[in-house]
């Protein structure tokens, strides 16, 4: 009987023993599955990220073409406005500053030597 006991025991043990690795064998599988869906989501999240850059870019580059566009639209503006030179040589030699920026803001304020000299002290 105390034969019967021992192989029981050991018989028990080795029960729990393949549970336990059995446990193990399907934790490894339901890790690798879990890996695999990690996997999958990044190259799902990856390709939706590249076709929201790639649509974001355009939006970028109309906008920069629109500003590039406005920009030009008013320099042509500015120099149709016309100004005198001696009002440029004293914005120069009051304000102490280069000649195409007394230019420009000279021409910003349609040739008026005051709103010009005002606009620069601000």
């Amino acid at each position: 009987m105390a034969d019967d006991e021992a192989n029981g025991d050991i018989g028990g043990d080795s029960d729990d023993v393949q549970r336990e690795k059995s446990q193990k064998k399907i934790a490894k599988y339901d890790s690798g599955a879990a890996d695999l869906e990690k996997v999958t989501d990044y190259a799902e999240e990856k390709e939706i990220f590249t076709a929201d850059l790639s649509g974001a870019m355009t939006i970028i580059g109309d906008r920069r073409n629109k500003e590039a566009a406005e920009k030009m639209a008013k320099e042509r503006e500015l120099l149709k406005v016309s100004i005198k030179k001696e009002d440029v040589d004293l914005i120069m030699r009051e304000m102490e500053i280069s000649r195409t920026l007394a230019e420009r803001t000279l021409r910003e304020h349609h040739g008026n030597v005051v709103e010009a000299l005002v606009s620069l002290t601000d």
